[in-house]
């Protein structure tokens, strides 16, 4: 804030202090200037209040690891730049490492453009062909199914706050692996939210196994084991990407596998990446969506609409369908806009930078 900026140009005015102190760490030195004072306050203030530890980072081996959002894993071999991860180690109380010094930077757009030959296959392209088409200059074309899908999908369900959507999902979970037999996987945003289930599932007596970033290691002996009649998994966005989960006996007669998403990510694509897990290659399975009016996605990108939602819940405590419809396609789109928006403005930076260093050639 202006206050903010004012206070930290106040350091520089006064005579007397040769420098700052925090947590017994010298973090403001007489040498510094205004400008990377200004930038390693608003560095620390990022790490205290938009950064939390098990949903953008973990701790792990006395060391801040990144945790990469779209596939729930952790990467160790990267960390923030400009003071940040050092910031957040101070944070956690960790010891500090050295800052990182950038050699040379390129964009993923740029990078793959550079390619003569280019092409990429998933199963969720048909919502960005559009950027595809932008940014690659290539077309998408829709694969027919290997199978015929026997996938069926649940009506979606919005209960008003947090407590309610953890216990309808342990009720679902119950119901779905305890009576019926079926392997179930419950995919979560964050570890913080994956624990926080596996805790009410064993608060109900439910064996269930957790896969996050912190459990990492075991990754491929969980999800060998999650297609077994009657077993519970609980997982950020890594369980089964890449592979399929294989049915355990008498699994197909009980309908398959089913799985439960807890929450709408940013992207719509990672949505049914997971509802995807399901009847993979003709097998039979389901899937089912519970979130709460509460969630970060709607707080952060729809907080209006959430408000006023809120005042309207029926009866029974349920956001109607078509409400919840139009409430997701507002937030989705939303992030989704600016995301696209972040990623044009890095993809022109770097556009820009590479023509003034462009001595040698037009590049791609």
């Amino acid at each position: 804030t202006d206050i903010g900026r004012d206070r930290v140009e106040a350091l520089f005015d006064a005579e007397a202090p040769t420098g700052v102190t925090l947590s017994g760490r010298e973090v403001l030195a007489p040498t510094v200037t205004l400008r990377e004072a200004t930038e390693a306050v608003s560095q620390a203030l990022a790490a205290l209040w938009l950064y939390h530890r098990d949903q953008q980072y973990l701790v792990a081996d006395d060391k801040v690891q990144i945790i990469d959002e779209s596939t729930g894993r952790a990467m160790p071999d990267r960390a923030w730049e400009r003071g940040l991860h050092q910031a957040i180690e101070a944070k956690e109380g960790l010891a500090i490492s050295g800052d990182r010094v950038t050699l040379a930077r390129i964009t993923y757009q740029r990078f793959f453009r550079r390619y003569l030959r280019l092409a990429g296959m998933t199963g969720t392209a048909t919502e960005v062909a559009a950027e595809i088409g932008r940014v690659y200059r290539l077309p998408v074309w829709r694969v027919p199914l290997n199978r015929p899908s026997r996938a069926r999908q649940q009506p979606l369900r919005c209960l008003p706050g947090q407590a309610a959507k953890w216990d309808a999902v342990v009720e679902s979970v119950r119901h779905e692996a305890l009576e019926q037999g079926r392997p179930v996987l419950v995919g979560t945003r964050t570890v913080q939210a994956s624990e926080v289930l596996s805790a009410r599932l064993a608060a109900a007596g439910i064996a269930h196994v957790v896969l996050n970033a912190k459990q990492d290691r075991a990754e491929a002996e969980v999800v060998a084991r999650a297609g077994a009649p009657a077993t519970v998994t609980v997982a950020t966005n890594m369980a089964g990407r890449g592979t399929d989960i294989e049915l355990g006996e008498g699994v197909v007669e009980r309908g398959g596998l089913h799985v439960i998403v807890t929450e709408f990510h940013e992207s719509p694509r990672v949505d049914r990446q997971l509802l995807g897990r399901a009847a993979r290659q003709g097998d039979p399975g389901s899937g089912e969506i519970i979130v709460a009016l509460d969630d970060e996605l709607f707080v952060v990108h729809s907080p209006g609409p959430v408000r006023w939602l809120s005042t309207l819940l029926t009866g029974h405590g349920r956001v109607g369908r078509a409400a919840l419809a139009t409430l997701r396609w507002w937030t989705q789109t939303a992030a989704a806009a600016r995301n696209r928006s972040l990623r044009s403005v890095s993809v022109e930076h770097d556009r820009r930078l590479a023509a003034l260093l462009a001595f040698s050639g037009r590049g791609e």
